[in-house]
């Protein structure tokens, strides 16, 4: 409940403050974004499994952004960004979908 109230808190405070997102971090959010939405619909997928640890949830929510944030960055690097940023977006939108389906099996099975 503490973890649902802190973001519901935090999408409010960003909301009306507006945060200014520096230039060079940009390119990088929308990955960041979703590397972390997988790693929260895998703990509800555990959660619901009975088998949730919050040190693997700290553990896998910061390794998936920075080793999303890195394949792309290391792809700017070499030229080849936009791909890259593809396929980080391909694997972890498969990984979010098979999270959401087993989520869902899990609400209307009972």
């Amino acid at each position: 409940m503490a973890a649902v109230l802190g973001l519901i808190i935090g999408v409010v405070i960003g909301v009306f403050v507006q945060p200014d997102i520096p230039v060079w971090i940009q390119p990088y959010l929308p990955i960041m974004v979703v590397a972390a939405l997988d790693a929260l619909l895998g703990a509800a997928r555990a959660y619901f499994e009975r088998r949730f640890s919050d040190r693997v949830f700290i553990i896998s929510f910061f390794a998936n952004v920075i080793t999303a944030t890195l394949l792309v960055l290391l792809g700017n690097q070499l030229g080849v960004g936009s791909q890259l940023q593809t396929a980080v977006i391909v694997v972890l939108g498969i990984r979010i979908f098979s999270n959401v389906s087993a989520i869902r099996r899990f609400i209307f099975r009972g």
